[in-house]
């Protein structure tokens, strides 16, 4: 697998952070963690063929995560890029995605779903695997951080991440994300955070020490990391392993 980050920080303008967004490239498809409205931009400044793009996980409907699914499914229904697409877009998310897509349609009568493809909705249930795409496995965990809110562990043969998405401190997103390859996990705070369902970098590197992965990545970095140097900050807490620090471009393989 290879995980591309779109966009590294939150629903802050920034000028070098956009808005919540992953490419991930497995042996069985592309999949989008999360769509913000920059994300979209984000994936032809990558070069990246979002017009073949095969899944898209929503984790939760806070627009800096999902703000870009309605544009996107709109450019897509009219581009000629997929005038003679023909395989499905699968759009993964938690109890509401339909009705949160449908909401995006009311606004102008879109008909988003018209598609000249496929396009296929699934309202996923925690814990319970399901097949995210052909011969990718994914199970998802609820956060707390909003009533649909999920982080979700993708496995490709003995390759595993974690992407926790927004989440406050919970000693269970530590246990989900076990020994995974990459642990991708927000850190929307340097510390004195203040709202409880996000973390900050003592309550993130507590979590990364639980959960013992081989390499984290922390992102959803709120502007009050620029004044800070990443590194130093981390290496006060010794972490166990590699802790990176998200920036839009940054490619990892898994």
């Amino acid at each position: 697998m290879k995980l591309i980050v779109l966009g590294s920080g939150t629903s802050v303008p920034h000028p070098k952070r956009s808005s919540s967004g992953y490419w991930l490239e497995t042996i069985g498809g592309s999949l989008l963690l999360d769509c913000s409205a920059s994300a979209i931009d984000r994936m032809a400044q990558e070069n990246l063929d979002w017009a073949n793009l095969d899944a898209v996980w929503i984790s939760h409907f806070h627009l800096d995560h999902c703000g870009g699914l309605g544009p996107f499914l709109a450019g897509t229904k009219h581009v000629v890029a997929t005038k003679n697409r023909n395989k499905p877009l699968r759009i993964f998310g938690g109890n509401g995605i339909r009705n949160l897509i449908d909401s995006f349609d009311k606004v102008n009568n879109y008909g988003l779903l018209e598609q000249p493809f496929p396009v296929e909705i699934i309202e996923i249930e925690p814990l319970e695997e399901f097949e995210v795409l052909p011969g990718i496995a994914a199970v998802a965990l609820a956060t707390p951080h909003t009533d649909e809110s999920h982080a979700i562990h993708i496995r490709e043969n003995d390759k595993t991440l974690v992407y926790t998405a927004d989440t406050g401190f919970s000693e269970a997103v530590a246990a989900f994300a076990r020994k995974v390859d990459l642990l991708v996990m927000e850190c929307t705070y340097v510390k004195d955070k203040k709202v409880e369902k996000h973390l900050e970098l003592a309550e993130a590197i507590y979590l990364i020490r639980k959960a013992e992965p081989k390499k984290a990545m922390l992102t959803h970095l709120y502007p009050e990391w620029d004044e800070v140097d990443f590194n130093e900050e981390v290496k006060k807490f010794s972490p166990m392993c590699e802790v990176m620090e998200a920036f839009d471009g940054l490619k990892v393989d898994i």
